[in-house]
């Protein structure tokens, strides 16, 4: 089993990379499955039925998403839709719309979906993620568990990493846009990266407009993001899963689409 993961979709230059790479991935990679963060999919924050239909024909099959998921007024109907699939962090409060995992079956393999956001260092004092997955996964027995945890804080994902090792198949970090090194398989069986990285405009702001982004801070005060243009960088990482379960690899993929 072969698992595609792209980090943090911004905006339109990453819908037209995703269309560009994928038909190429696929050949080369043959995914069985392919995940991506789509929270900053429409103009850089929140989902739209357009932008998250461009890149389910794009080919991704799974839409996770972050602390902007709310962003765009569709999103609350595009939740709702369980047919629609796009999930929310779980540890949201519990009557918010739509759901924190997704759950398909490949061969015979039930394959479970989960998206978590972080704390540490966040705008919102949401519900504890480790009480969410935990209960999320007494629920929802799985053979191969994907975790994208959405956190800002270094610190608090390589914790949420140790404390699922063993008990899914992979921890993957959003959220910050930037690729880390630290990609590796711990010790009881878990594929682990701090942070994926984004599919953005590389000579950016985290995929924003950098001038716009310099004034913000030499002005002290806040601005209208704008997704940059030009080339982007597209950020994934591959997952590996043997027949029984186990992880064998975790690659880092890095292409520049201009």
């Amino acid at each position: 089993m072969k698992i595609l993961f792209f980090g943090d979709l911004v905006g339109r230059p990453a819908r037209q990379a995703i269309k560009k790479t994928l038909p190429k991935w696929e050949k080369k990679y043959a995914p069985d499955l392919i995940i991506a963060n789509g929270e900053n999919l429409a103009h850089g924050s929140g989902i739209t039925e357009k932008s998250l239909n461009e890149i389910l024909k794009a080919g991704v099959d799974v839409v996770t998403s972050g602390d902007h998921v709310w962003s765009q007024k569709q999103a609350l109907s595009l939740l709702n839709d369980k047919e629609t699939p796009l999930i929310r962090p779980a540890n949201f409060p519990p009557h918010m719309p739509g759901q924190g995992y997704w759950m398909t079956e490949i061969r015979t393999k039930k394959i479970l979906v989960v998206n978590m956001l972080g704390r540490v260092f966040m705008s919102r004092n949401y519900d504890d993620p480790i009480r969410s997955i935990d209960q999320i996964l007494e629920e929802n027995p799985a053979d191969i568990v994907i975790v994208d945890f959405h956190a800002e804080a270094t610190a608090e994902k390589v914790c949420f990493g140790w404390y699922l090792d063993g008990r899914v198949s992979a921890v993957l970090g959003t959220h910050t846009h930037i690729p880390t090194a630290d990609f590796r398989i711990l010790p009881k069986g878990t594929a682990y990266i701090t942070d994926v990285g984004m599919v953005g405009v590389r000579d950016s702001s985290l995929g924003a407009d950098k001038e716009l982004a310099i004034k913000s801070m030499i002005n002290q005060t806040s601005f209208k993001l704008e997704v940059a243009e030009g080339p982007v960088e597209v950020n994934a990482v591959l997952i590996e899963i043997d027949q029984k379960n186990k992880v064998k690899r975790i690659k880092q993929i890095q292409e520049i689409v201009k």
